[in-house]
């Protein structure tokens, strides 16, 4: 009976993957050496992954902050363990950047959540009209840089700007709009996406009937309101503490707006430590310590906030919600106010853009401000101006290309079957990263790469192009794995395991069996690193090459020496740039892929 079970069991058993030629001996045993060779081997990528991921994540973060203690460790002062650093960080104009940004932080996170709240309500509780191209502008608003947004308004406003040749005198609006109030209005259009896409996630969940239930014991219209925003407290505060950490540690505004208007905020602050002369490293570590601290106090404060309370709203008997109909009245108030929202945040710093570009010699005496081609055809020409566009794509496409792989690899790893302590980790470092700003990235890359010991163990990348590209890695992949993680997990091992059942090798069973599930999204995500890498300021502003500028620093240099007719006419070729290249790589998706990968996930009728 146990050996007809056995027997049973044999041939149910789905057949063995193919072994490797030489596997076994002559006699038909397996080669203990060989199969410990082939075991290690197995073992190489796995070792080269968390060794790139220690190099590009955990120690130049970890060294840069440590040298805030300890400054005689890493040759930066006589101290062996000192909190002097701090000390001097929180005195003088950097205290003053410091709290500068607390102030904006606190405003900016307050401002957004509520109106993206008002605008999460409007798009999904009430019938106003095009609803598809209000929801398209919160993204577009999410993707734009910061930089690019207040360089778009300054262009409109500064003396002699867009405005002023048009005889339009704005002198009262522009010594409003380049100080504490400019910064937090463009910082505000920034974080409106975070707020919106937190709130409205946590909006389309919760059914009707708390709020009928409001209204039925006399409750009035915004008293049924006060019930929904409280229920929604979990995704409020989750908006105030994505955008209060995403405005302290913004560099755009703090090298553009803030810097014209003498406003100085902790970001700059930190960039002035590590490009002065000599570097301050412990000082700009100290900085970087409290700039986490301040994300770190968000976090808290909505732990704090909701502990101890239930927010489950959504059951078995959850009703959907109806769209509440707006008077004409309504209408018109309603669709001015999202006009305004999207014209502070994409049209006017666009037609800023625009036509200062299209102006002769803005900026400056020489020319006659007439309107000319003549900025693009200087883009096109000059390899002033034309080389950092060709430089930046080309890091962007091979940027994008590593972090797509990479995001897969480690997507794969957090959603595996059985987590070890190993994934556990990545999950926690990769939390972590997503919440560093990218300026103690990039001074974390300048200070671990030109110690003394790295150019002793042989590793001489300060200063070069290969570092530039790790650097937009590091910040690129903690957010692009998030991304993928979703997708990644969706998928059943099962499909990959009958490819290798079936004769398939690794390689040959992942692409025919894993690649056609994951194309769109891994498709996605490199879309979003390229356009998000071709126009990144501050890892670009702190660690590009000599004479090798990316585009970034190619505008902001254009307009410090006053071509404001060249560099926005950079800007608007690199967006440009980044559009074509979303268009014709999904053009191409659209057009040659296989039809299964097309209509994968499609919806019918």
């Amino acid at each position: 009976m146990t050996v007809a079970h056995s027997a049973g069991a044999l041939a149910s058993a789905p057949p063995s993957p193919p072994e490797a030629p030489g596997e076994r001996d002559r006699t038909g045993r397996t080669d203990p050496w060989l199969r410990l060779s082939l075991s290690r081997l197995r073992g190489t990528p796995l070792l080269a992954f968390w060794v790139l991921i220690i190099a590009i994540l955990v120690l130049p973060i970890l060294l840069f902050l440590l040298v805030a203690f300890s400054p005689r460790l890493f040759d930066q002062g006589p101290q062996w363990f000192t909190l002097s650093s701090f000390g001097e960080a929180l005195q003088g104009p950097l205290l003053q950047g410091l709290l500068n940004s607390l102030l904006v932080g606190l405003t900016t996170a307050v401002i957004s959540a509520a109106v993206g709240f008002g605008v999460a309500w409007v798009l999904l509780r009430t019938d106003i009209r095009c609803r598809a191209v209000w929801n398209a502008a919160m993204f577009a608003l999410l993707l734009a840089p910061s930089y690019l947004v207040a360089l778009g308004w300054e262009r409109l406003l500064e003396p002699a700007g867009v405005l002023d040749l048009l005889g339009m005198d704005v002198t009262g609006f522009r010594r409003l709009f380049y100080g504490p109030f400019g910064v937090v209005v463009v910082l505000t259009v920034k974080g409106l996406p975070f707020a919106y896409l937190a709130i409205s996630s946590a909006l389309r969940g919760l059914g009707e009937e708390f709020e009928s239930a409001a209204r039925v014991h006399g409750c009035g219209r915004f008293a049924a309101l006060r019930v929904v925003v409280a229920l929604l407290s979990p995704a409020v505060w989750s908006a105030l503490a994505i955008v209060f950490a995403e405005s302290v540690s913004d560099f755009g505004v703090a090298a553009t707006l803030a810097n014209d208007a003498h406003f100085p905020v902790a970001t700059f602050a930190l960039y002035n430590a590590v490009n002065s002369f000599p570097i301050r490293f412990p000082v700009a570590a100290a900085v970087g310590w409290v700039l986490m601290g301040l994300a770190g106090l968000a976090l808290l404060a909505q732990s704090r906030a909701l502990r101890g309370r239930s927010y489950r709203v959504l059951g078995g008997r959850s009703r959907p919600a109806r769209r509440h109909r707006l008077s004409v009245l309504g209408q018109t108030v309603t669709l001015l106010a999202l006009i305004c929202l999207v014209a502070a945040g994409l049209a006017v710093p666009t037609v800023g853009a625009i036509s200062a570009s299209l102006i002769d010699g803005l900026g400056s005496l020489v020319g006659n401000h007439g309107l000319t081609l003549a900025n693009y055809q200087r883009v096109l020409a000059s390899p002033a101006l034309r080389e950092p566009l060709l430089y930046s794509a080309r890091l962007a496409a091979i940027t994008a290309t590593a972090t797509a792989v990479l995001g897969v690899a480690v997507a794969r790893i957090l959603t595996s079957r059985g987590r070890r302590l190993s994934s556990r980790l990545l999950d926690l470092l990769l939390l972590t990263a997503v919440a560093l700003p990218g300026i103690v990235f990039a001074a974390g890359y300048i200070f671990t790469y030109n110690l003394p010991l790295t150019n002793a163990l042989g590793i001489h990348l300060y200063e070069t192009t290969t570092l530039l590209v790790l650097g937009y890695l590091a910040t690129a992949l903690p957010s692009t794995s998030r991304v993928l993680l979703g997708s990644v997990g969706q998928v059943q091992e099962s499909l990959r395991e009958a490819g290798r059942v079936h004769g398939a090798g690794p390689m040959r069973s992942w692409l025919r069996t894993m690649l056609p599930l994951l194309a769109r999204p891994v498709l996605a995500a490199w879309v979003l690193t390229f356009a998000g890498t071709l126009l990144e300021l501050p890892v670009s502003q702190l660690l590009y090459p000599p004479d090798h500028p990316p585009i970034a620093v190619g505008i902001t240099k254009a307009l410090a020496g006053y071509d404001y007719g060249g560099g926005t006419a950079m800007e608007v070729t690199a967006v440009t740039l980044a559009l074509v290249v979303m268009a014709v790589v999904w053009g191409g998706f659209h057009l040659l892929a296989p039809a299964g990968w097309r209509h994968l996930g499609r919806t019918r009728d």
